[in-house]
């Protein structure tokens, strides 16, 4: 065998061994950050590769009204505490929901965009707190009511909506004397005849 032969197979033989490792390691990985990437884009990722945290990073927005406002979340147990804190030059609010968005699958899928949907909402409130007292964002739909945030305080007080109009006491209308008369000495069948009658003689 000449020297440029084995050369040749030597060659071979490395670029078969590089490609199967390629092949073995490098592309499940490149697939598998492919699928990452894809499947959770709205999981953002701090600078330091880490991803952000709905409980260490709160959520900020600005409403219709230009109140600058903070969601901040605790968990107290089984429940989820959401606290929204707003102010402007003019004004200064808060209010809180609690609810169990647990229950919701996606929402343990990517807890931190359960809330931004909700903030997609409440941005476009001139009042943050002025939503309704039940929210459950689109990703959760199709999950049970348990999954939902509910209104429980507030730094000042909610319309408790409006409440039926309370019918005023009618006045009956006046009886004409025909009618009086006819009422009280005409048959039933007969009291249309009677009252016209007296009627024309009142007249």
């Amino acid at each position: 065998m000449s020297t440029s032969q084995l050369v040749r197979d030597v060659a071979f033989f490395l670029l078969t061994v590089v490609t199967d490792v390629a092949v073995r390691f490098l592309l499940p990985c490149s697939q598998f950050l492919l699928v990452c990437f894809f499947l959770e884009p709205e999981f953002p990722l701090r600078l330091d590769g880490r991803r952000q945290s709905i409980w260490d990073d709160p959520i900020r927005f600005s409403t219709k009204a230009k109140d600058v406002c903070t969601m901040s979340v605790t968990g107290h147990g089984e429940y989820t505490k959401l606290r929204l804190s707003c102010q402007s030059n003019r004004r200064s609010y808060w209010c809180e929901y609690v609810g169990k968005p647990q229950t919701c699958r996606t929402y343990n899928k990517n807890p931190r965009h359960y809330f931004v949907q909700m903030m997609w909402n409440l941005r476009k409130l001139h009042n943050a707190c002025q939503a309704p007292r039940e929210i459950k964002p689109h990703m959760c739909r199709k999950a049970t009511d348990e999954s939902q945030m509910v209104f429980s305080s507030a730094s000042f007080p909610r319309p408790l909506g409006t409440r039926p109009a309370i019918p005023q006491p009618t006045t009956p209308p006046v009886e004409s004397t025909g009618k009086r008369v006819a009422r009280r000495y005409c048959w039933r069948s007969l009291q249309g005849i009677c009252s016209f009658v007296v009627g024309l003689f009142r007249n």
